[in-house]
């Protein structure tokens, strides 16, 4: 039994969490999203980003295992809280359907999801911030979510 499993079973809010944070976050404009896009702010401005999400459903993906172990790497060192979750497609209806007034191809890339300086719901990040603690604390170095499509 994996912690995300268990921990998941004793607070099944902790996805729910993450959503609302995200989409909270998308609409105050502190998201950014795509690989490219995070990896240009953490050089430019890291102590900003309180939160990395890293997204995968393919994990036979070498160029994207690569580039998460990178951005791994680079938050572990800027002591930004990391999130590995498998579920892109939820993360597409939330993000796509909050933002649909944008232009949907800037959402092609949601493997790697930054969230800087959220100034409300900062409840909802520490509820992310004290799953990811926890996982650590058990030994798992990158805290791992299951996002459920509805």
């Amino acid at each position: 039994l994996r912690f995300s499993e268990f921990y998941g079973c004793l607070s099944p809010s902790v996805g729910l969490a993450l959503e609302e944070l995200l989409v909270t976050a998308q609409k105050q404009d502190c998201l950014t999203i795509g690989i490219y896009e995070s990896a240009k702010l953490l050089n430019v401005d890291p102590d900003n980003v309180v939160l990395c999400v890293l997204a995968a459903d393919d994990e036979e993906d070498v160029a994207l295992k690569i580039h998460f172990t990178l951005l791994q790497s680079f938050c572990c060192d800027s002591d930004i809280t990391i999130l590995r979750v498998s579920g892109v497609q939820r993360l597409k209806q939330l993000l796509v359907a909050v933002d649909a007034n944008r232009n949907q191809e800037e959402h092609r890339d949601l493997h790697c999801i930054l969230v800087t300086n959220p100034q409300a719901d900062h409840c909802r990040l520490q509820e992310v911030g004290t799953y990811c603690q926890e996982s650590r604390r058990l030994d798992q170095w990158v805290p791992e979510l299951v996002l459920q499509e509805r």
